[in-house]
């Protein structure tokens, strides 16, 4: 990723002992992962990379400081994940599936977003996560 002003944008946590979790409702319920926060811009840059675990219903959430049509790739990324690219207001922007780890291909949904969600590959379509859903964060302020 290239250009991130996430220093801008710090996250303000509700509880600071609470976990972070992303709620997506979609049409079979509410889908919720407990997330790690990247919201400057090392974390943002580090990302996933290097990790071989991601753990069941877990994820990264990053706070990317302003709106654009963000990419992301899986450079030194070593397991595949999913991306959900999120607008300001909450909805699904659009869902990269299945990113193959180490790889340096550019991965955009081609729409605006403000928060890009990262969780393994595979999550989004096991639990019908669409573009146009709506989200909702937990022990955060957006």
């Amino acid at each position: 990723m290239v250009g991130c002003r996430a220093e801008r944008h710090r996250t303000q946590l509700i509880d600071p002992e609470a976990p972070v979790r992303v709620a997506i409702h979609t049409v079979s319920g509410e889908a919720i992962v407990t997330v790690e926060v990247a919201d400057t811009k090392p974390v943002i840059n580090k990302g996933l990379m290097d990790r071989r675990d991601l753990g069941a219903e877990r994820g990264m959430l990053f706070f990317m400081g302003k709106e654009r049509d963000w990419s992301f790739w899986m450079h030194d990324t070593l397991i595949p994940l999913d991306m959900i690219f999120i607008t300001t207001d909450l909805t699904v922007a659009g869902v990269v599936h299945d990113a193959q780890p180490q790889t340096e291909t550019s991965r955009k949904v081609g729409a605006i977003s403000l928060y890009v969600l990262e969780v393994n590959a595979g999550w989004s379509a096991a639990h019908g996560v669409e573009t146009g859903a709506r989200v909702r964060f937990e022990n955060i302020k957006p």
